[in-house]
């Protein structure tokens, strides 16, 4: 308790020394170490070929959308000119392409498809 110090500094007979206080917290230190679990490994020190990096991946995803629009674009433009019905082909089918580019976006970037655990991708 507070108003009970008498120590002022001085050693009394109950206080331990610093000595014996440094030994029990090396003793507490290795106790806690040996009980500590592994810590995982620092990501950083990863080998750097284990996986396709992130600037590849934004070129995929990007490459996928661009491509679903792009070809929408052509085949309606196709369509339109093949059959005559100028804005209609294309605006139908450049939109195709655009949910055709997100489709492609989220299935490279695992939004889509099966779900974990199931080959078929189908509900139980």
């Amino acid at each position: 308790m507070i108003g009970d110090d008498s120590r002022n500094g001085k050693e009394t007979e109950g206080t331990p020394t610093d000595s014996e206080l440094s030994a029990r917290l090396r003793r507490l230190e290795t106790q806690i170490e040996r009980k500590r679990p592994q810590a995982a490994p620092d990501p950083s020190l990863r080998p750097r070929g284990t996986g396709p990096s992130s600037l590849g991946q934004a070129m995929t995803i990007s490459t996928e959308f661009v491509a679903g629009v792009i070809a929408g674009g052509i085949l309606g433009w196709i369509v339109d000119h093949v059959f005559g019905t100028k804005p209609w082909g294309l605006i139908v089918l450049l939109m195709l392409g655009f949910v055709a580019g997100i489709y492609n976006v989220m299935r490279v970037s695992g939004f889509a498809g099966a779900r974990p655990g199931r080959d078929d991708g189908q509900e139980p």
